[in-house]
């Protein structure tokens, strides 16, 4: 059996089990952080390398003549590179829909929460106008009755699918946009013919050429003022810049962003700043994948992919 090392245990977080793992191979050694020159350390001897986010690039690869797997306990594998992999027939195996339960639940929450306004009325509590008013609710900002409301989904893989699904339990019309960047070899209708009737976006599409800043100054500008925007999928699909002005002169309804361009977002962002704003905006620090489940189902899909390989598959 092999020798396995993670690399960055502590991007799975608290309380998970390795067992699953450790019996699928020799030996599991275990770092909770290591940087690419690290990893060139600890994977000298190594056949199998588990890692989340270190980057393994092709000066790292070629330093690893042992290594056999890469096995990412993730969905993305922009960390990795792959044509360096595939030379030194180094094969390379990620993790899929570990976290659909996990991430539509997150995505359904910040619908639900731009909807009913949460931001501004938590403000509004936290600064004492429940307490002043003469009136035993608030009701300054109107909020979005979700049934019968127009949802737009971009991106219809599992995650996708199982939004709408949800999202149908709340009532709410569900339309699908075509792939972008293959709208014309595709049977369902363009974001850009859904976005001017749509009362909901909520993106679940790869970050790639043709969805860099898909909502952008022009779409935003034709968008419903009372549109609620929702990103689980990755920062940089929407222009945030533009969505915050929008939102700050009220061309939209609600932003809500589980993701950032770049993260941890060391050097801050403009959504960040404007938190202390009274808006009915919301960031989520990419967070919607983290249950206990969600987590421990990582591990559970790596060990089957270490198995898997082992038998040749």
């Amino acid at each position: 059996m092999p020798n396995a090392v993670m690399l960055d245990a502590k991007s799975l977080g608290p309380q998970i089990d390795l067992s699953a793992i450790r019996d699928a191979v020799t030996h599991l050694e275990v770092f909770d952080q290591s940087t690419t020159q690290q990893a060139k350390e600890r994977l000298a001897n190594a056949e199998i390398a588990l890692v989340n986010k270190v980057v393994l690039d092709a000066e790292t690869l070629k330093q690893l003549p042992s290594l056999r797997l890469i096995c990412v306990m993730a969905t993305g594998l922009n960390n990795i590179d792959l044509e360096a992999a595939k030379a030194q027939k180094i094969s390379v195996k990620n993790v899929t829909a570990y976290g659909t339960a996990s991430v539509s639940q997150h995505t359904l929450m910040l619908m639900l929460a731009l909807a009913n306004r949460l931001p501004k009325y938590q403000q509004e509590v936290a600064n004492g106008a429940w307490q002043r008013s003469d009136f035993f609710c608030l009701q300054d900002h109107p909020t979005l009755q979700l049934a019968g409301k127009r949802l737009v989904m971009v991106g219809q893989g599992e995650l996708g699918t199982e939004v709408a699904r949800l999202a149908e339990a709340f009532g709410m019309q569900v339309s699908f946009a075509a792939r972008p960047g293959n709208e014309a070899n595709d049977s369902r209708p363009s974001l850009d013919d859904l976005l001017p009737e749509a009362d909901i976006i909520s993106l679940h599409c790869p970050l790639n050429a043709d969805t860099q800043h898909l909502i952008d100054q022009k779409r935003l500008a034709v968008a419903k003022p009372s549109l609620l925007l929702v990103n689980c999928a990755r920062g940089g699909i929407i222009d945030e810049v533009a969505a915050l002005e929008a939102l700050r002169q009220g061309s939209i309804g609600g932003l809500a962003v589980d993701v950032l361009p770049v993260e941890p977002p060391r050097e801050g962002h403009p959504l960040l700043d404007a938190l202390e704003e009274p808006l009915n905006l919301i960031v989520t620090p990419h967070n919607a994948w983290i249950t206990p489940e969600a987590r421990q189902n990582i591990i559970a899909l790596t060990a089957e992919n270490i198995t898997q390989w082992k038998r040749g598959e």
